[in-house]
């Protein structure tokens, strides 16, 4: 059969094919492999075919195979890369966007200028405290304070950071 011959079958049987390959796992990739089937038709080959029909059905049985395998490779890949540079979700970076760290950046700037504000005792309990987790009472005996003054410059970072994030979640 020459190539017009095995077109008209193709174009004959597009609806059966397409229904064929849906049925059998192509889901919305379906098209795509049918169109590439015809494309692959209208190339020429040697020699007659001597079941035109079934050649179709092998051919996008075939085509679904290797689009399959692709997709499965690829996302081994993606898999592959995402264990090697660390990221949690496969083919995304964990790393933020650049806007995101300039506004991180701008934010941190603000918090140490509030907390100046507030005083360099009140900053520096409030440092001692949130990050680098130090009891109070270990802050206190730390600086030759009372308990009570610990408490009371927390209060004050903490007024100051409430205060800050209000302006912020304003904006």
């Amino acid at each position: 059969m020459d190539t017009q011959g095995l077109e008209a079958v193709f174009l004959a049987n597009r609806d059966t094919l397409l229904r064929f390959l849906s049925a059998h796992g192509a889901g919305d990739a379906a098209e795509d492999l049918l169109h590439e089937l015809w494309i692959r038709v209208r190339t020429p080959r040697g020699g007659p075919i001597a079941a035109p029909l079934a050649y179709l059905y092998r051919a996008a049985h075939n085509l679904m195979l290797d689009r399959h395998r692709a997709v499965r490779q690829a996302a081994r890949r993606d898999h592959d890369w995402s264990d090697a540079v660390g990221a949690t979700v496969a083919g995304q970076s964990d790393a933020p966007s650049g806007e995101r760290v300039l506004i991180a950046r701008e934010e941190a700037r603000m918090a140490a200028r509030a907390l100046e504000a507030v005083g360099e005792r009140a900053a520096a309990v409030f440092r001692r405290h949130r990050i680098d987790g130090v009891a109070q009472r270990a802050i206190a005996d730390e600086m030759g304070v009372s308990l009570s003054t610990v408490e009371s410059d927390l209060r004050q970072a903490y007024r100051a950071m409430i205060a800050l994030t209000g302006r912020l979640d304003e904006v």
